[in-house]
C-alpha cells in the first residue's frame, strides 16, 4: 500500500501541493460542529477503527515528505516557496501569522463542561434522572433523592476518568523552547544572507536551519547539504542506536519513511556531524504531530459498556410498554390516575437496576485496591474489567521479555574458532577505554572475571584512546608493555592499538588476517572476507550482537618517549576476531507467558527491533516463531492481507509507531479481539492509548504513561497474570449482579402484570414496591466480595448481550412461575373479607417477593448445586441473612404499619419453605438444560 501514498498527483501544481500540504486546510472549524455531533454520535454507538489503513492526515504527511525525498532541490525550494538564501524577515513574520506557532500539536481540547455533559449523555444515567423528577412530582422525595445521588456517583467518576485520560496529548506541549540557528535573508535592493537565532516556535516552512550536534530538529527538514551526519531517532522509534542521514542522494518508494537518508524528522537530535536543512513541515503538520495527535483519542468503548447501553435502550423500551399497561390497566379499574401514576413509577423504579453504577464502580475499586498490592497504579477502572476480557497482550521485547541488559556469549577467531587472543585484547580494550563506557564493555570483563581469566592488565599502561563515534563506530586505545631482555638495564617497549567495534566499519581498516595454525599474518583476501561476512550471518541470525576486533603493532622503540598519533592510525589492521552477545529473557518471563496462555491471553511481540533478535528471544521464552513479519513488508499489503498478516504473526519485527498503532487496531476490528498493550516508550504511546488496556512502567515516558490505563511498579509480566485473574473476578461478580437483576427485575414486573391483568389488583402498594427494591438493591451491594470459580478464570470472559437475552428468557420464568405459584395460594387457600384479604396478600408478596429476590443469588452465582457443591462467600451468606430477616421483621414492625402491612401466620413461613425448595429444585434442572445447550453458565 505504500506505493498510493507515494505518487504525486500529476494534475496539480506547486501552489496547489504547498496550500494543501504545508498550509492545510483551513475550513476545519467551518464543519467543527459537524464534526463534533458525528464523533459524538460515533462514540456513544461505539464506532471502531479500522487499522489496516491510514488516517486522511498520515495520509497526506506521508505524500508531502516522499515527494520532497525524491525531488531535487530546485524542486524542494519551489515546493516550500524559498530560495537558497532564506527566507527574508518579513515572509518569515507573515507565514507565522499564517500556519502558528511551530508546536508539536495544535489541538483544541475539550473543555471541562464538554466532558460533563458526555458523562452525563448516557441512556441508563437519563432513565434515573427521569425516574427521580418523576418521583418527585409524585410526591416520592426519597426515592427521587436516592436516584439523584446515585447518579451523582456515576457522572463524577465517569468525569474524573475521562478528563484525565484526555490531558495526555497535552504532554506533546511540554516541548522545552529551544534556540535554532536559522539563515534570512535582508536588504530591499542587494540582499544580504544572515544567521539569526530565533525561537523554535518561530521557525516557519521554507526556513534554512543550521544544525550541529546536540541539536534538536524543529520540524520536519528536507536536508541541504551534510557531513558525517548522524541523528537519533528513538523518540519516534523507541530503539536505542543512531542512523546516518545525507543530503546527496535522491530517495525512492521503496524505502520506509524514516528510513528516508535525506528527511529528518521533528523531535529528532543530531548525534554527531554538521548541516543545513529546508523545514518543510513545522506544528500540527510534521509527522510526529500527525502519528501522536490521536493521542487521548482513540479508545473505543468496551463490549461491556456498549452492552450496558444496549440494556438501557431496552430497559426504556420495556418500561414504557409495562407501565403504560399497567396504568391504563390500573385506571379503569380503580378511576384514580393520580394513585395509578404512582404505582407505574414505583413498577418503572423497580424494574431498574439502580445499584448497577455503583456495583459496578465498588467492583472496579476492589480490584483497583487489590493490584495495588501488587505494585500497580490503576488510573482507569475500566481496564481491570477489560484484563479479564483480554485475549492478546502485545509487548515489546526489550525489557519486558528480556532483562534489558547484555551478556557475553562467546569469542571467536576469524575462522570460526575459540581463540583465547581474541578475548584477552577485547578485554584490555573495555578494562583501559575510559570515554562512554557502554554495557557491552561491562560484558566483557564481568565474563572475563567469571570465568577465570587472568590477562593481567596491570602488565600494561595506556597511552591514548581514540573515543567511539557514531560516523567511524569503534573505539581504539593504544596500550604498551615494557619487557626486558638479557638485562635489567635493557628495556623495550612494545605498543599496540586494539580496534573494536562494529563488524563492517572494523572490517574497512583490516588489511591483514591471521592465519588459523601458525598464526602468521596474511594478507585479507576476498575469500577470507566472505567467510567472516558468512560467519557474522549466521551468528546475527541467531539473535546475537556481534563486535569485531582489530589488532596493530605500532614500533618497537628502545625509549619512553611518547608519540604523537594521527587519524590514519586505524589502518593496515589484523581483523582477530568477533565478540557474541545476548540480552537473556527474564527467569519469571517465560512462566508468566506460560501462565498467561493457560488462561488464554496470546502474546504477540510487537518491536522496533531486528528480526532476527526478536527471534532469538521469543524462541528463549516459549513464542512460537512460524509466523512472523516485519514493518516494512506490512507496508506493502493491502487491507485484508495486513489483518491476515496481523492476525497469523507472533513476531512483529522493525515496526513504527503507526504501525504498531494500526496492528493493535487491525486485532480489534478485523480479529475482533480484546487487547492488552505493554509499553513504555513514547513510540509506545498510540499504541497504549488505542489498545483496551494499556500498560507501561514507571520508569516509562511521560506520554506513555498518560497515554495508559496501568502503571506497573515493577516491569515482571507475572503482575499481568495476577491482573488478568483479578480483571475476571471484577467482570464475574459484575455479570453476577446484571443476571440476577434483570431475572429477578424482570420476573418481578411480570408477576405484577399478570397479577394487575388478571386478578385486577395491585399485589404490592408504590410504597411496598419501593421499599421491597431498595431493601434488595442493599443486599447486592456485596456481591464484589463474592467468591469466582476456578474455572471462571481460566478464559477470557466477554460481554454476550445475545447470552444475556437469552439467559434471561430461560431463567426469567422461574421466577415468575414461583410468584404466580405463591399469588394463586394466597388467593384460594386464604379466603377472608376483601379488604383484610388485600392487606394480607401485599404482606405475603411483599414478604416472597424479598426473600425470592434475595436468595436467587445463590442459585444463579454458580453452575453446582447451592449450599451444597458451592457456598458464597460469607459477606454474601451475611447480606442474605441480613436482609432476609429484615424483610420477615418489618411485617410486624411500625414500619410495616406505616406501610401498610400486617403479620403473617405461621402457616405461611411453612408454604414459604416448601415454595423455595421447589424453586431451587425446578431452577437447578433449567440451569442443567442451559448448560447442556450452551455449554455454559455465566
Amino acid at each position: 500500500m505504500l506505493h498510493i501514498f507515494n505518487k504525486r498527483l500529476p494534475s496539480q501544481t506547486t501552489e496547489e501541493i504547498r496550500q494543501n500540504l504545508v498550509t492545510g486546510n483551513n475550513n476545519v472549524s467551518k464543519n467543527g460542529l459537524t464534526k463534533s455531533f458525528w464523533g459524538l454520535w460515533q462514540r456513544f454507538f461505539g464506532k471502531t477503527i479500522d487499522g489496516g489503513s491510514r488516517t486522511e492526515e498520515e495520509a497526506k504527511v506521508y505524500s508531502w515528505l516522499y515527494a520532497l525525498a525524491q525531488s531535487g532541490k530546485d524542486l524542494v525550494y519551489e515546493y516550500v516557496q524559498s530560495t537558497e538564501r532564506g527566507l527574508s524577515f518579513r515572509e518569515a513574520e507573515r507565514r507565522l501569522k499564517e500556519t502558528g506557532p511551530n508546536i508539536p500539536i495544535h489541538t483544541k481540547f475539550p473543555r471541562w463542561w464538554h466532558l460533563l455533559w458526555n458523562a452525563l449523555f448516557h441512556p441508563f444515567h437519563i432513565i434515573l434522572i427521569v425516574l427521580s423528577v418523576l418521583s418527585y412530582i409524585t410526591s416520592d422525595e426519597p426515592n427521587g433523592c436516592i436516584m439523584l445521588v446515585l447518579v451523582f456517583i456515576s457522572v463524577s467518576l465517569r468525569f474524573y476518568q475521562e478528563y484525565s485520560s484526555s490531558k495526555a496529548a497535552m504532554k506533546l506541549s511540554e516541548f522545552l523552547s529551544f534556540p535554532v540557528k536559522v539563515q534570512r535573508c535582508a536588504g530591499r535592493t542587494v540582499q544580504t544572507e544572515l544567521v539569526v537565532q530565533v525561537d523554535q516556535k518561530n521557525v516557519v516552512p521554507g526556513d534554512i536551519i543550521i544544525f550541529e550536534p546536540g541539536d534538536l530538529f524543529p520540524g520536519d527538514v528536507r536536508l541541504l547539504t551534510s557531513k558525517n551526519l548522524v541523528v537519533s531517532q528513538s523518540s519516534l522509534t523507541g530503539e536505542f542506536g543512531a542512523t546516518e542521514k545525507t543530503a546527496d542522494i535522491r530517495e525512492d518508494s521503496s524505502t520506509p519513511l524514516l528510513d528516508l537518508k535525506n528527511i529528518c524528522f521533528m523531535g529528532t537530535t543530531v548525534v554527531s556531524g554538521i548541516g543545513t536543512g529546508l523545514v518543510v513541515s513545522t506544528g500540527s503538520k510534521t509527522y510526529m504531530s500527525t502519528i501522536f495527535s490521536t493521542t487521548g483519542k482513540l479508545k473505543q468503548p468496551d463490549g461491556f459498556e456498549r452492552g450496558i447501553r444496549h440494556i438501557s435502550y431496552i430497559l426504556i423500551s420495556l418500561m414504557l410498554i409495562v407501565v403504560s399497561i399497567i396504568i391504563l390497566i390500573d385506571c379503569y379499574s380503580s378511576g384514580e390516575p393520580s394513585e395509578s401514576i404512582l404505582f407505574g413509577m414505583s413498577v418503572a423504579s423497580a424494574l431498574t437496576p439502580q445499584m448497577l453504577p455503583l456495583i459496578i464502580n465498588t467492583s472496579l475499586a476492589k480490584g483497583a485496591l487489590a493490584m495495588a498490592r501488587d505494585r500497580c497504579i490503576v488510573k482507569s477502572l475500566r481496564a481491570i474489567r477489560d484484563m479479564g476480557s483480554m485475549d492478546i497482550i502485545c509487548i515489546d521485547k526489550t525489557g519486558t521479555l528480556t532483562k534489558n541488559t547484555a551478556i557475553m556469549i562467546n569469542y571467536f577467531d576469524s575462522w570460526g574458532l575459540q581463540k583465547e587472543k581474541v578475548l584477552r585484547l577485547a578485554f584490555l580494550n573495555a578494562f583501559f577505554k575510559t570515554q562512554q563506557r557502554y554495557p557491552l564493555d561491562d560484558a566483557i570483563m564481568a565474563h572475563v572475571y567469571t570465568s577465570g581469566f587472568r590477562f593481567q592488565p596491570s602488565e600494561w599502561s595506556k597511552v591514548d584512546e581514540i573515543p567511539f563515534d557514531f560516523t567511524r563506530r569503534r573505539i581504539s586505545v593504544i596500550l604498551e608493555t615494557r619487557m626486558t631482555e638479557n638485562c635489567v638495564s635493557n628495556y623495550f617497549t612494545d605498543r599496540i592499538v586494539i580496534t573494536k567495534g562494529a563488524l563492517e566499519e572494523v572490517i574497512k581498516v583490516c588489511s591483514f588476517i591471521e592465519h588459523v595454525d601458525s598464526g602468521d599474518t596474511l594478507a585479507f583476501s576476498t575469500e577470507a572476507y566472505q567467510r567472516i561476512l558468512n560467519m557474522a550471518e549466521e551468528l546475527s541470525s541467531q539473535g546475537l550482537r556481534l563486535l569485531a576486533v582489530a589488532v596493530k603493532r605500532l614500533q618497537m622503540i628502545t625509549d619512553s618517549r611518547s608519540m604523537v598519533y594521527d587519524e590514519h592510525i586505524e589502518s593496515d589492521m589484523v581483523f582477530l576476531g568477533l565478540i557474541t552477545f545476548f540480552d537473556p529473557p527474564k527467569d519469571s518471563a517465560k512462566q508468566a507467558l506460560w501462565n498467561l496462555a493457560e488462561k488464554g491471553v496470546k502474546a504477540k511481540v510487537l518491536t522496533g527491533d531486528a528480526l532476527s533478535l526478536a527471534i532469538r528471544v521469543c524462541k528463549e521464552v516459549g513464542i512460537r516463531t512460524t509466523h512472523v513479519t516485519t514493518g516494512p513488508e506490512l507496508e506493502l499489503l493491502d487491507n485484508d492481507s495486513f489483518h491476515e498478516n496481523v492476525k497469523r504473526a507472533t513476531v512483529l519485527a522493525k515496526l513504527t509507531p503507526t504501525q504498531k498503532l494500526r496492528v493493535v487496531q487491525s486485532l480489534q476490528t478485523g480479529g475482533n479481539h480484546i487487547v492488552g498493550f505493554l509499553g513504555d516508550g513514547v513510540n509506545d504511546s498510540l499504541a497504549l492509548d488505542a489498545a483496551n488496556v494499556g500498560i507501561s512502567v514507571d520508569s516509562g515516558a511521560s506520554i506513555a504513561k498518560e497515554s495508559s490505563d496501568i502503571i506497573l511498579l515493577e516491569k515482571d509480566l507475572n503482575v499481568l497474570v495476577a491482573g488478568v485473574e483479578q480483571g475476571r473476578l471484577t467482570f464475574g461478580n459484575t455479570m453476577k449482579y446484571v443476571r440476577i437483576s434483570v431475572i429477578a427485575n424482570l420476573g418481578s414486573i411480570v408477576s405484577i402484570l399478570i397479577a394487575t391483568i388478571f386478578f385486577g389488583f395491585e399485589p404490592l402498594t408504590p410504597n411496598q414496591l419501593l421499599v421491597q427494591s431498595f431493601l434488595y438493591s442493599l443486599g447486592q451491594i456485596v456481591i464484589p466480595w463474592d467468591n469466582i470459580e476456578d474455572d471462571y478464570v481460566k478464559i477470557p470472559q466477554r460481554w454476550s448481550l445475545r447470552g444475556l437475552t437469552m439467559f434471561t428468557l430461560w431463567n426469567g420464568p422461574v421466577c415468575s412461575i414461583c410468584d404466580l405459584v405463591a399469588l394463586l395460594f394466597l388467593w384460594f387457600y386464604y379466603k377472608k373479607k376483601s379488604s383484610v384479604a388485600n392487606n394480607f396478600i401485599h404482606s405475603a408478596l411483599f414478604v416472597e417477593g424479598l426473600l425470592m429476590q434475595t436468595l436467587i443469588i445463590h442459585l444463579i452465582r454458580t453452575d453446582k448445586i447451592p449450599f451444597i457443591q458451592e457456598v458464597a462467600s460469607w459477606p454474601v451468606i451475611c447480606s442474605t441473612v441480613l436482609i432476609s430477616a429484615v424483610g420477615i421483621a418489618i411485617p410486624y414492625t411500625p414500619l410495616g404499619t406505616v406501610l401498610g402491612l400486617v403479620s403473617l401466620p405461621l402457616s405461611y413461613f411453612g408454604f414459604l419453605v416448601v415454595l423455595f425448595l421447589g424453586y431451587f429444585i425446578f431452577g437447578q434442572i433449567v440451569k442443567r438444560a442451559y448448560i447442556m445447550v450452551y455449554e455454559k453458565w455465566l
